[in-house]
């Protein structure tokens, strides 16, 4: 008998085991896909004007999966060799942390979470658990290890001084890649205004309200109320733009944004998604908002998923791109890939001269192709990370 219990105990171990290991790769290989649709040829043309390009994206959810950014891997849509293979310079790296199951585009209620069993299959740490300002804390963390085991490969982007340092290193021989952390939904704050300056310190300089539900900030594109900002969420708001975090309005719900288009003193972005002129999806922005970013000094980051531009193809990408350009100027069109955010794309980060190709094929001019593939994102981050004034700590009682 006691032999039987010390196998099904051992099988048991061993089942064990296998789920820890294999779990989240198999997670990730269902959800983040790469279509295999046929890609057109790029050019000389636009492989010799690629090379010549500082490419940045304003969102990536990499961070959540169980996986090194630095090594090459054969799923997913990024990591470090492949944004070396990609040309990048900068890449914005989302911590995402509370996904609604039965997740659409509608109507989703905050009372589930399925990222808390992805959480514990890939044995994060307990503190993360059930704690989701933890959960960006830990991807903080992920991204410090990584800078640090990089050999200067991958730098941490937190100051325009950094950003201005890796600019310069990128004229080298050898070019770094940058990173700068931003957070999909302040529902990480649990509810308590300074965890914002726990997040800045922990390096995070750009920030959404909301992500597929509404939180105690503001309501989501995608919730059940789809209200404006709340009284904290305005005090969120004003405290990010004194810090130097950038207010990304990507998932609010039409009162949101306009609630932070009427209160912006700094350029807001709308890191990842599309346009309803040429997809009409309930996240994508209408004209009007498109004017309002605008009106900041901000920016549109298209994706490249199919719900931001109603296709996968390079061209769809490059049509939505052009309405922005066409409507309120190159100055405010910017990358928005959500790579490894549950998406289906035609291409990984390593091909992103297809985008190149994309833009010179719908009549972009060079210059107009350098500020929309990084060099406005580079203005707005450059300039929106600088902070106004810092919270003081409270004085002493001596």
């Amino acid at each position: 008998m006691r032999r039987w219990l010390i196998a099904i105990l051992l099988v048991i171990a061993l089942a064990a085991l296998a789920f820890f290991a294999l779990a989240p790769g198999i997670i990730e290989r269902g959800t983040n896909q790469i279509d295999g649709k046929p890609l057109p040829a790029v050019s000389e043309r636009a492989k010799a004007l690629h090379a010549t390009l500082t490419i940045v994206d304003l969102h990536s959810d990499t961070l959540l999966w169980k996986r090194s950014i630095l090594d090459r891997a054969d799923r997913g849509h990024m990591d470090l060799p492949r944004l070396e293979d990609g040309n990048v310079a900068l890449q914005i790296l989302a911590s995402t942390t509370k996904s609604p199951k039965g997740q659409n585009y509608d109507a989703n209620s905050g009372d589930t979470d399925n990222i808390t069993s992805l959480v514990i299959a890939q044995l994060q740490p307990v503190r993360t658990w059930n704690s989701l300002l933890e959960r960006s804390l830990w991807h903080a963390e992920k991204l410090h290890r990584a800078v640090a085991e990089s050999g200067g490969k991958l730098r941490e982007v937190t100051s325009p001084e950094g950003l201005d340092a890796l600019l310069a290193e990128r004229r080298g021989k050898v070019a770094p890649v940058g990173a700068m952390l931003s957070i999909e939904g302040l529902h990480v704050l649990e509810g308590k205004l300074a965890n914002l300056d726990k997040l800045r310190t922990a390096g995070f300089r750009m920030a959404g309200l909301t992500h597929f539900f509404d939180n105690d900030l503001a309501g989501s594109m995608h919730g059940l109320k789809k209200g404006g900002l709340t009284p904290l969420g305005r005090q969120v708001v004003e405290r990010m733009e004194d810090s130097g975090m950038i207010v990304d309005i990507a998932h609010c719900s039409n009162a949101c944004v306009a609630d932070i288009l009427k209160m912006a003193r700094r350029p807001v972005v709308s890191s990842h998604g599309g346009v309803q002129a040429t997809c009409k999806v309930n996240r994508n922005l209408s004209d009007e908002q498109i004017r309002g970013v605008a009106a900041t000094g901000g920016l549109i980051g298209i994706g490249y998923w199919d719900a931001a531009i109603c296709d996968t193809a390079p061209a769809s990408i490059a049509k939505a791109m052009k309405h922005v350009r066409d409507l309120v100027g190159i100055h405010h069109v910017a990358l928005g890939s959500d790579y490894d955010g549950a998406t289906t794309v035609r291409f990984d980060t390593s091909k992103l001269a297809q985008v190149t190709q994309a833009l010179i094929d719908a009549g972009f001019s060079d210059d107009e192709i350098r500020a929309a593939m990084g060099g406005n994102a580079i203005r707005v981050l450059g300039a929106g990370i600088r902070p106004w004034k810092l919270p003081q700590a409270p004085a002493m009682i001596l």
